[in-house]
């Protein structure tokens, strides 16, 4: 009885300190998206002039995307133990890399880049971890708890990051407080982890397949990626780039298709509620991304409350996403994946449609004369989006043999991390084609042997029209949130419905 006690602590020891190891990933997913701002002032570039700025989110995830299947499969011949601790050595480098960066956002990026690299493997390898520890019929709980600890990085990643800053005086302190993080995970590691278990069998990792899939999403964020926005949407490679992203594609699933060893094997799945759940996550995914970015942008260029201010704005959002994952997850047993899934995503276009029609005043208006306007939205499109978390794990868990639930788990968030990396990128570089598009006509006005009213009228004059570009940029940008979410319910349309052993 006791040593049945002692390997109990010693397996929930071992799997929170690999929760906590994903957490701290999951929170530098989403840690810079409430110091953006801060990040141009450091590097000197102009608010309007965010396109120079998107490498620093759209490596990270790039990298994350990346390092996830590669790495997780690597732990099954190497070992959960020594990958784990090799990730966190290199996240701690990422994180010197972002810190001592210097006016180089080229350095900036590569830090966040090597970041995710190393980040996006803690996750599948955590989920490993608790196969190699739990018996299948008593694993859900532990994986649920896992995947837990992700979500949980998009809500605290934002006010985490503004209040390391805040505390340290800069935004560098957010990867300066990396380093003994790190070190003190990799110590907790080695001591709760189990070493290479014995008698697993060894799989070999898909390599190849990785790699096409890093090169096309690598190349899909290099297509949408302009930095000159005011001339196309796309830049001159933007249509080779993406013309090799789709090739890229074609050729992964082709390998998919006959390799041995496959980044995601299908055999035995029901394919399509798994790739139902895979196409609403990544429209979900993406949603999240721009309302992690833009609202925070509105806050800080329409509302005029920076920093800590405007992420207090987005914690509205932030508030309702568990709020929904908690109650997505306790309807799907009595409603069944598909229905809560289809209003969890209609529910978000929704809130969308009515962020998109945020007037100027919003600050002042009030549903009924009692709620506010802005936080109620927020709410909406966050309470939405949280319905579908648990929805779509639990399709992707329904749609697999029991001994490829892990594999499943992270590839429910690699395709909402897909969605973020492209969603941002295109949607970023749309937008900003518009605004620029939008004010090309505005010159700043000449002010000198003006009468001080003259000149206060002509300021005011431009800043209204730089206001009123803000808003149309941003109203367009939420209406194809809305749009995307709506594509997302239609996937989720294919999800199954309740079942009698759901």
């Amino acid at each position: 009885m006791a040593a049945g006690g002692g390997v109990r602590v010693r397996r929930g020891l071992a799997i929170g300190v690999g929760g906590a190891t994903v957490l701290l990933a999951a929170l530098d997913a989403y840690v810079v998206v409430g110091v953006l701002t801060d990040i141009l002032d450091a590097l000197h570039i102009a608010t309007n002039r965010l396109e120079r700025v998107t490498p620093v989110v759209t490596g990270f995830l790039l990298g994350y995307i990346a390092g996830m299947p590669l790495l997780g499969s690597l732990s099954d011949r190497l070992g959960r133990r020594a990958v784990i601790v090799g990730c966190l050595a290199g996240f701690a480098a990422g994180s010197v890399l972002t810190a001592a960066s210097g006016d180089s956002i080229w350095l900036l990026s590569a830090g966040r880049t090597v970041q995710g690299l190393a980040g996006g493997a803690l996750l599948p390898v955590t989920l490993a971890l608790a196969g190699d520890l739990w018996a299948e019929r008593r694993r859900a709980g532990v994986l649920g708890a896992v995947g837990a600890a992700q979500e949980l990085g998009s809500v605290l990643g934002p006010l985490y990051g503004v209040g390391v800053a805040a505390l340290f005086g800069s935004w560098r302190g957010i990867f300066w407080l990396n380093l003994p993080l790190a070190a003190v995970a990799i110590a907790l590691v080695w001591v709760a982890l189990p070493g290479r278990a014995q008698g697993v069998p060894q799989r070999k990792t898909d390599v190849v397949g990785g790699l096409l899939l890093a090169l096309t999403l690598g190349a899909a964020v290099v297509g949408l990626y302009n930095p000159d926005p005011e001339r196309a949407v796309l830049p001159p490679w933007g249509a080779w780039a993406l013309g090799g992203a789709g090739v890229g594609a074609a050729l992964f699933v082709a390998w998919e298709a006959r390799a041995r060893t496959r980044l995601v094997d299908l055999r035995g799945a029901l394919r399509r509620p798994f790739f139902a759940a895979l196409g609403a996550s990544f429209c979900a995914g993406a949603a999240l991304m721009v309302t992690l970015v833009d609202v925070e942008l509105v806050a800080q260029t329409l509302l005029g409350r920076g920093g800590v201010r405007g992420t207090l704005v987005l914690t509205r959002f932030l508030i309702a996403l568990p709020v929904g994952a908690v109650l997505g997850g306790w309807l799907v047993s009595r409603l069944g994946e598909r229905f809560v899934a289809v209003a969890g995503l209609v529910v978000a276009a929704a809130g969308y449609v009515l962020v998109a029609g945020w007037p100027a005043n919003i600050l002042e208006v009030r549903y009924l004369g009692l709620l506010p306007r802005l936080d109620t939205d927020l709410v909406i499109a966050g309470f939405g989006l949280g319905l579908v978390i648990g929805p779509l794990s639990a399709a992707v868990l329904r749609a697999t043999p029991p001994a490829q639930h892990g594999v499943a788990s992270s590839a429910v968030v690699v395709a909402r991390m897909m969605g973020m990396l492209i969603g941002v990128a295109g949607l970023t570089a749309w937008g900003l084609h518009r605004f620029h598009e939008l004010t090309a006509h505005l010159n700043f006005p000449l002010v000198f042997g003006k009468s001080p009213d003259e000149q206060r009228r002509l300021l005011d004059a431009y800043k209204a029209a730089l206001q009123g570009a803000l808003r149309t940029e941003y109203r367009e940008i939420f209406l194809a949130t809305a749009v995307i979410c709506v594509v997302g319910a239609l996937c989720a349309l294919l999800l199954p419905g309740r079942s009698r052993t759901t």
